[in-house]
């Protein structure tokens, strides 16, 4: 699970089933008077048609859009994708709770704060394929160390530039020591598997999860690039960028637009 791929949006979804749960464990009802001191408010969970019936399925919806979010590839159950799952019960909590609340007397802390986060909730849920500042990622991604010079091949491990490369016969222009077998085949110069032109291959992140296109024009994708990672572009394709991941398979970008250059 990927937590980098989280938007915004997921945080308040996040930060809803939270109050959420708190909620649940307050009371649903108030009193006043001279005996309420004598009076224990039940909370939600005492109510098994409140508390099972209203609380948790908006807690179990947050979780499923979350881990949905999270997922590399999108999982269905009985057709339906995990998230889409998730929204609908989050709406459906936040329904139930309205009902409560109308055909409570006396509504109590617990079920009118659960109301509030319940309909945070479930317009989180909703709003977020929709309105791009939720879209955005929750958590940045890392800068790299350092820019590369064309032709040279990163410093970092593959993914994520900064981390250390294995040696193959030394740095250009460092001699050898006398007698010293290279611990490899001759590297090959990067510029050679680089296009040609102008076009600079550079690392580079996406602000959120988007396809990878065969090169070949197939209109399956063959992977999704997620957000917090480190892919290379090696080649400039019409608007696009044939991109490379951290596995070696190489496919077309097509949606550009606001990535973080390395």
């Amino acid at each position: 699970m990927n937590i980098r791929s989280l938007t915004r949006g997921d945080g308040v979804v996040i930060g809803a089933a939270v109050l959420l749960f708190i909620a649940s464990f307050l009371g649903v009802s108030s009193c006043s008077g001279a005996f309420c001191d004598k009076i224990d408010t039940p909370n939600a969970w005492e109510f098994s048609q409140l508390g099972w019936g209203s609380f948790f399925p908006a807690i179990a919806g947050a979780a499923l859009i979350v881990v949905a979010r999270g997922l590399p590839q999108p999982r269905k159950v009985a057709g339906l994708e995990l998230a889409h799952i998730g929204i609908v019960l989050t709406v459906a909590s936040a329904w139930t709770l309205l009902m409560w609340v109308f055909e409570t007397d006396n509504a109590g802390a617990g079920l009118v704060l659960g109301l509030i986060a319940a309909l945070v909730l479930a317009g989180a849920a909703v709003a977020t394929p929709l309105v791009p500042p939720l879209k955005a990622a929750l958590m940045p991604a890392p800068r790299p160390q350092a820019p590369q010079p064309y032709g040279q091949q990163p410093q970092g491990g593959y993914g994520y530039p900064g981390a250390q490369q294995p040696s193959y016969g030394g740095q250009p222009g460092q001699p050898q020591p006398y007698g010293q077998q290279a611990a490899a085949q001759p590297a090959q110069p990067q510029a050679a598997a680089a296009p040609s032109g102008d076009f600079a291959p550079f690392w580079f992140a996406v602000p959120v999860a988007r396809p990878l296109y065969a090169e070949d024009g197939s209109p399956a994708p063959i992977a999704e690039l997620a957000p917090g990672t480190w892919y290379l572009a090696v080649e400039q394709r019409g608007p696009g960028l044939v991109a490379q991941t951290q596995d070696g398979r190489r496919g077309v970008l097509q949606d550009t637009s606001g990535i973080q250059r390395g």
